[in-house]
């Protein structure tokens, strides 16, 4: 039971399926050999998809966790098909709705890292938008239904404190994991607002553009295509494909669904810039719209005007006039880390200790690299690749060196793992359920894995 134990955190941790997806999304690193290697009623698992998962969960093993080998991702992939498959038993579904809007929010991602530019995206990949966006549901739909199927099956389950001490202290002492050094960072972020005139000119030409759409002279994809500073809609016309309501800027679905289809906005002002606005379709609770976003640019002088603003807060929070959690929920501009009082958060613990490398930005990693625990920076100037210059002041709270995994310091840690623990249990017995009710075919080289088995 162990064993089984051992190879579904794999799959429950969600990594193979994001790594999965990613792997399809990150351009290729080697030719592999392909062919069908398991079927799971309709569904298939492929060489390919086996390797690519592999090396993926290689790159994102947690640190204190080992690396999956070949057997434990093959069977994670299995796990995934026959979910698939009892999913479709079992009448769990996914609307198409939720399907286009997680498309599209994943193929702009990835449009974005090539700046909007479908022509080296193509280079890239050897394919063309529109047939990586064609595979990429298809990935999305099964992360989609496994995600549900697994919410069915753990729903309800909770972990206690005593659970997750009766969870550490059945760890043996000598395979305690080993935590690198870890650190509580914050930061007050301030995004510099444009001068009145730059925001006119922008409003003006948007005013333009409408009236050559509508004139005949243009069309609105041409202008998206070659005006629109959105890296992940321009090159595609500006069609930013399907999003539920309350997905994007209150500013930008209001106006979109005060539109008839077809029916093209003024110029309408979001925490982004400036859009005009084009409703193509609505369906269900979702709607299609494509638009056309030019940013202000602020200039030097509104720059320093933040850089200014940020240097008194620096001084209110050291005179001891403001908590800098306060003044991050108060004042930061940066909506991912404001909630949380500025601190970064790991999002698979909801812990604000974190080690440097998970912070993702070598920018950050090395300005920390050089502050001592309590200190503030002065205002830095950063840039967001959607919106630009802002300024910033990070706050480096706390370090933690590294050690062995204990109660009081890793808590949150502990209780992530005893939570997915618990899980397992409940899915072990399901799995070794469910497996009966479907066709599971494996290819002989897989045989030396015994999928599936209790062992």
């Amino acid at each position: 039971m162990m064993k089984l134990l051992n190879r579904l955190i794999l799959s429950l941790s969600g990594l193979l399926i994001l790594g999965h997806t990613l792997a399809q999304e990150n351009p290729p690193t080697g030719q592999v050999l392909d062919k069908i290697v398991a079927k799971v009623d309709n569904s298939i698992v492929l060489e390919s998809e086996v390797q690519k998962t592999y090396i993926e969960a290689i790159a994102q093993s947690q640190q204190g966790m080992e690396a999956p080998n070949r057997c434990e991702v093959f069977e994670s992939l299995l796990i995934n098909k026959l979910m698939v498959a009892k999913a479709a038993i079992d009448s769990v579904m996914v609307t198409e709705a939720e399907v286009l809007v997680q498309t599209n929010n994943r193929f702009n991602m990835v449009m974005q890292q090539f700046g909007g530019d479908e022509n080296m995206l193509a280079e890239i990949y050897g394919k063309s938008g529109d047939q990586l966006k064609a595979e990429l549901e298809e990935v999305i739909r099964e992360q989609l239904i496994v995600q549900k199927m697994r919410s069915k099956i753990t729903e309800g389950i909770t972990v206690s404190p005593a659970e997750v001490r009766a969870f550490f202290n059945s760890i043996p002492r000598d395979s305690l994991p080993l935590f690198t050094s870890e650190a509580t960072v914050g930061q007050i972020v301030r995004k510099p607002e444009a001068n009145p005139n730059i925001r006119e000119e922008l409003i003006a030409q948007l005013l333009q553009f409408k009236q050559e759409i509508l004139e005949g002279k243009s069309s609105f994809a041409d202008l998206a295509k070659k005006y629109s500073e959105d890296p992940g809609s321009g090159a595609q016309g500006g069609d930013l494909g399907f999003f539920r309501r309350g997905e994007l800027a209150p500013e930008y679905e209001a106006t979109s669904l005060s539109l008839r289809p077809g029916e093209i906005s003024d110029p309408v002002e979001t925490q982004f810039g400036f859009h005009m606005i084009q409703l193509l379709e609505i369906k269900g609770n979702t709607y299609n719209t494509r638009h056309i976003l030019r940013i202000p640019k602020a200039s030097e002088e509104d720059i320093q005007k933040a850089e200014r603003y940020l240097d008194s807060l620096k001084k209110q929070i050291l005179d001891g006039k403001i908590d800098f959690a306060k003044a991050a929920k108060e004042y930061s501009e940066d909506r991912a880390t404001s909630d949380a009082g500025g601190f970064f958060t790991d999002p698979a613990t909801n812990s604000n200790r974190l080690s440097l490398r998970t912070l993702e930005d070598p920018v950050l990693y090395f300005t920390i690299d050089t502050m001592k625990v309590g200190d503030i920076t002065p205002p830095l100037r950063f840039e967001d690749p959607r919106e630009g210059t802002k300024v910033r002041i990070l706050y480096y709270k706390a370090r933690y060196p590294a050690h062995k995994a204990n109660l009081q310091d890793d808590y949150e840690k502990l209780k992530a793992a005893t939570l997915r623990r618990k899980e397992d249990e409940v899915l072990i017995k399901w799995f070794l359920t469910a497996k009966e009710d479907v066709f599971i075919d494996i290819d002989p080289s897989y045989d030396r894995c015994n999928p599936l088995q209790d062992k």
